[in-house]
Protein backbone atom coordinates (compact mmCIF):
# COMPACT_ATOMS: atom_id res chain seq x y z
CA UNK A 1 0.00 0.00 0.00
CA UNK A 2 1.24 3.49 -0.67
CA UNK A 3 1.63 5.45 2.05
CA UNK A 4 2.61 8.52 0.81
CA UNK A 5 -1.07 10.25 0.22
CA UNK A 6 -2.22 9.38 3.37
CA UNK A 7 1.58 11.13 4.95
CA UNK A 8 0.47 14.04 2.97
CA UNK A 9 -3.08 14.46 4.35
CA UNK A 10 -1.95 14.46 7.56
CA UNK A 11 0.52 17.08 7.35
CA UNK A 12 -1.74 19.09 5.96
CA UNK A 13 -4.49 18.29 8.95
CA UNK A 14 -1.98 19.56 11.76
CA UNK A 15 -0.96 23.01 9.96
CA UNK A 16 -4.92 23.69 9.12
CA UNK A 17 -5.43 27.40 11.21
CA UNK A 18 -7.23 27.29 14.54
CA UNK A 19 -10.34 29.64 15.62
CA UNK A 20 -10.33 33.32 15.13
CA UNK A 21 -8.79 35.21 18.45
CA UNK A 22 -8.69 39.19 19.22
CA UNK A 23 -5.13 40.56 17.75
CA UNK A 24 -3.74 43.48 15.93
CA UNK A 25 -1.14 42.51 13.71
CA UNK A 26 -1.68 41.73 9.55
CA UNK A 27 0.72 41.91 7.37
CA UNK A 28 1.02 40.05 3.88
CA UNK A 29 5.03 39.17 4.33
CA UNK A 30 4.16 37.33 7.00
CA UNK A 31 5.24 33.47 7.70
CA UNK A 32 3.96 30.43 9.53
CA UNK A 33 5.05 27.93 11.63
CA UNK A 34 3.37 24.86 12.73
CA UNK A 35 3.73 21.89 14.04
CA UNK A 36 1.93 19.69 16.14
CA UNK A 37 0.82 21.16 20.08
CA UNK A 38 -1.13 18.86 21.98
CA UNK A 39 1.20 17.38 24.29
CA UNK A 40 1.33 20.75 25.38
CA UNK A 41 -2.29 21.38 26.65
CA UNK A 42 -3.06 23.12 29.55
CA UNK A 43 1.03 24.31 30.10
CA UNK A 44 -0.05 28.15 29.44
CA UNK A 45 -2.92 30.33 29.09
CA UNK A 46 -3.61 33.90 28.33
CA UNK A 47 -4.68 35.93 31.47
CA UNK A 48 -7.60 38.27 30.79
CA UNK A 49 -10.86 40.05 31.98
CA UNK A 50 -13.64 37.92 30.60
CA UNK A 51 -16.26 39.86 28.81
CA UNK A 52 -19.72 40.90 30.08
CA UNK A 53 -22.38 38.52 29.99
CA UNK A 54 -24.90 41.84 28.96
CA UNK A 55 -22.77 43.56 26.66
CA UNK A 56 -22.45 46.40 28.44
CA UNK A 57 -20.19 46.10 31.51
CA UNK A 58 -18.67 47.75 34.09
CA UNK A 59 -19.56 51.74 35.17
CA UNK A 60 -16.20 53.03 36.36
CA UNK A 61 -14.31 55.55 35.37
CA UNK A 62 -11.64 57.87 36.56
CA UNK A 63 -12.57 61.09 38.65
CA UNK A 64 -8.82 62.47 38.00
CA UNK A 65 -8.18 61.24 34.37
CA UNK A 66 -6.41 64.58 33.48
CA UNK A 67 -3.77 64.40 36.92
CA UNK A 68 -3.13 61.00 36.27
CA UNK A 69 -1.73 61.39 32.64
CA UNK A 70 1.99 62.50 32.08
CA UNK A 71 2.27 66.08 30.74
CA UNK A 72 1.33 66.13 26.99
CA UNK A 73 -0.38 62.90 27.24
CA UNK A 74 -3.92 61.90 27.15
CA UNK A 75 -4.45 58.78 28.57
CA UNK A 76 -3.28 56.75 31.68
CA UNK A 77 -0.48 54.79 31.69
CA UNK A 78 -0.48 51.14 33.55
CA UNK A 79 0.96 50.97 37.08
CA UNK A 80 4.97 50.79 36.45
CA UNK A 81 5.68 49.56 40.04
CA UNK A 82 6.88 53.74 41.04
CA UNK A 83 5.20 54.72 44.20
CA UNK A 84 5.62 58.78 42.76
CA UNK A 85 4.50 57.65 39.06
CA UNK A 86 0.94 59.29 39.82
CA UNK A 87 1.07 62.95 40.90
CA UNK A 88 -2.04 61.74 42.76
CA UNK A 89 -3.94 58.82 44.15
CA UNK A 90 -5.87 57.78 41.34
CA UNK A 91 -9.88 57.98 41.71
CA UNK A 92 -12.50 55.67 40.26
CA UNK A 93 -15.93 56.28 40.31
CA UNK A 94 -19.33 54.21 39.69
CA UNK A 95 -21.80 55.73 36.69
CA UNK A 96 -24.55 53.11 36.93
CA UNK A 97 -25.82 55.21 33.16
CA UNK A 98 -22.40 54.00 32.09
CA UNK A 99 -22.76 50.28 33.45
CA UNK A 100 -22.33 47.48 36.41
CA UNK A 101 -20.34 47.79 39.61
CA UNK A 102 -16.82 46.33 38.62
CA UNK A 103 -16.64 42.28 39.23
CA UNK A 104 -12.87 40.89 40.87
CA UNK A 105 -11.67 42.13 37.31
CA UNK A 106 -11.66 44.79 34.75
CA UNK A 107 -9.98 46.23 32.37
CA UNK A 108 -11.09 50.45 31.59
CA UNK A 109 -8.82 52.77 29.11
CA UNK A 110 -6.77 49.53 28.82
CA UNK A 111 -5.43 49.30 32.24
CA UNK A 112 -6.47 46.45 34.61
CA UNK A 113 -8.53 46.81 37.57
CA UNK A 114 -8.34 44.04 40.41
CA UNK A 115 -9.98 43.84 43.06
CA UNK A 116 -8.43 43.42 46.50
CA UNK A 117 -8.69 39.25 46.51
CA UNK A 118 -7.40 38.66 42.98
CA UNK A 119 -4.42 41.16 43.62
CA UNK A 120 -3.54 39.00 46.96
CA UNK A 121 -4.09 35.93 44.30
CA UNK A 122 -1.52 37.18 41.97
CA UNK A 123 0.86 38.11 44.50
CA UNK A 124 0.98 35.01 46.78
CA UNK A 125 2.01 33.25 43.28
CA UNK A 126 3.97 35.67 41.08
CA UNK A 127 4.56 39.14 43.38
CA UNK A 128 7.81 39.94 41.10
CA UNK A 129 5.46 40.22 37.99
CA UNK A 130 3.01 42.76 38.82
CA UNK A 131 3.15 46.56 39.23
CA UNK A 132 -0.25 47.51 41.22
CA UNK A 133 -1.37 51.51 42.42
CA UNK A 134 -4.57 51.45 45.36
CA UNK A 135 -7.36 53.27 44.56
CA UNK A 136 -9.52 55.13 45.93
CA UNK A 137 -13.54 54.17 44.70
CA UNK A 138 -16.93 55.75 45.35
CA UNK A 139 -20.30 54.33 44.77
CA UNK A 140 -22.95 56.23 42.98
CA UNK A 141 -24.33 57.31 46.37
CA UNK A 142 -20.94 59.07 47.01
CA UNK A 143 -20.14 56.22 49.79
CA UNK A 144 -16.66 54.47 49.62
CA UNK A 145 -16.64 51.35 47.39
CA UNK A 146 -14.52 48.28 47.85
CA UNK A 147 -10.94 48.27 47.51
CA UNK A 148 -9.43 48.37 43.63
CA UNK A 149 -6.19 48.61 42.26
CA UNK A 150 -4.56 49.59 38.86
CA UNK A 151 -2.28 46.46 37.79
CA UNK A 152 0.07 45.61 34.95
CA UNK A 153 2.31 42.82 34.18
CA UNK A 154 5.86 44.19 34.17
CA UNK A 155 7.64 40.93 33.83
CA UNK A 156 8.71 40.58 29.86
CA UNK A 157 10.27 37.36 28.73
CA UNK A 158 11.07 35.96 25.09
CA UNK A 159 10.49 32.46 26.16
CA UNK A 160 8.35 31.67 23.20
CA UNK A 161 9.87 28.33 21.54
CA UNK A 162 8.59 29.81 17.92
CA UNK A 163 10.05 26.25 15.65
CA UNK A 164 7.67 24.22 18.00
CA UNK A 165 4.44 26.64 17.79
CA UNK A 166 2.01 27.52 14.76
CA UNK A 167 2.31 30.93 15.03
CA UNK A 168 2.32 34.47 12.23
CA UNK A 169 5.54 35.65 12.71
CA UNK A 170 6.31 39.52 10.75
CA UNK A 171 9.03 41.49 10.86
CA UNK A 172 9.17 45.08 12.56
CA UNK A 173 11.82 47.50 12.50
CA UNK A 174 13.59 48.88 15.95
CA UNK A 175 14.25 52.25 14.59
CA UNK A 176 16.60 52.53 17.94
CA UNK A 177 18.87 49.47 17.07
CA UNK A 178 18.26 49.61 13.20
CA UNK A 179 17.18 45.83 12.73
CA UNK A 180 14.72 43.96 11.74
CA UNK A 181 12.62 41.92 14.37
CA UNK A 182 10.65 39.08 14.80
CA UNK A 183 6.90 40.36 15.64
CA UNK A 184 4.68 37.60 16.60
CA UNK A 185 0.88 37.28 16.09
CA UNK A 186 -1.79 35.05 16.40
CA UNK A 187 -4.20 36.81 14.33
CA UNK A 188 -6.40 33.61 12.31
CA UNK A 189 -5.43 31.40 15.21
CA UNK A 190 -2.17 30.00 17.01
CA UNK A 191 -0.79 27.35 19.02
CA UNK A 192 1.98 28.52 21.13
CA UNK A 193 4.51 26.73 22.96
CA UNK A 194 7.08 28.38 25.15
CA UNK A 195 10.01 27.13 26.87
CA UNK A 196 10.01 26.47 30.22
CA UNK A 197 13.51 26.81 30.86
CA UNK A 198 13.19 30.26 29.99
CA UNK A 199 11.11 31.25 32.65
CA UNK A 200 13.25 30.88 35.68
CA UNK A 201 10.42 30.00 37.93
CA UNK A 202 8.46 33.03 36.53
CA UNK A 203 4.32 32.21 36.72
CA UNK A 204 3.27 35.54 34.78
CA UNK A 205 4.63 37.20 31.90
CA UNK A 206 4.71 39.07 28.62
CA UNK A 207 5.96 37.79 25.49
CA UNK A 208 8.36 40.22 23.87
CA UNK A 209 8.19 41.05 20.35
CA UNK A 210 4.61 39.97 20.59
CA UNK A 211 0.72 40.95 20.28
CA UNK A 212 0.05 38.26 22.76
CA UNK A 213 -2.04 38.71 25.89
CA UNK A 214 0.01 38.23 29.40
CA UNK A 215 0.71 34.80 29.65
CA UNK A 216 0.44 32.68 33.09
CA UNK A 217 1.61 28.89 33.87
CA UNK A 218 -0.11 25.76 35.60
CA UNK A 219 0.49 27.00 38.94
CA UNK A 220 -1.31 30.48 38.44
CA UNK A 221 -4.02 29.18 36.59
CA UNK A 222 -4.88 26.63 39.57
CA UNK A 223 -4.71 29.42 42.39
CA UNK A 224 -6.91 31.33 39.92
CA UNK A 225 -9.82 28.74 39.72
CA UNK A 226 -9.30 27.59 43.72
CA UNK A 227 -10.01 30.82 43.96
CA UNK A 228 -13.41 31.39 41.89
CA UNK A 229 -13.00 35.23 41.14
CA UNK A 230 -15.36 37.08 38.85
CA UNK A 231 -14.30 38.27 35.58
CA UNK A 232 -11.11 36.30 35.50
CA UNK A 233 -10.65 34.59 31.39
CA UNK A 234 -8.07 31.99 31.03
CA UNK A 235 -7.21 30.41 27.22
CA UNK A 236 -5.13 27.49 26.73
CA UNK A 237 -2.63 28.99 24.14
CA UNK A 238 -1.97 25.42 22.91
CA UNK A 239 -5.25 25.91 20.57
CA UNK A 240 -6.63 29.50 20.15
Amino acid sequence: MDLAPLASALLLSRSAPASMMEATVTEPTATLTATDTTSHQGEFYFLQPSRWADGVGHGLQFANEAALCRPGMNTVDPPNGDPAQYSERPHLIHVPAEGGLPRDFEVYASIWIVSRALKEVFEAVDSAGFAFAACDFTLADGSPGPQYYLCDVVRELDALDAPASRVKITTDHDYITGEDVPFYSAVGGASLVFRKEALDGAHVFRQSGSGFFPICDRVMFDALERASLDGVRLRDVSAL
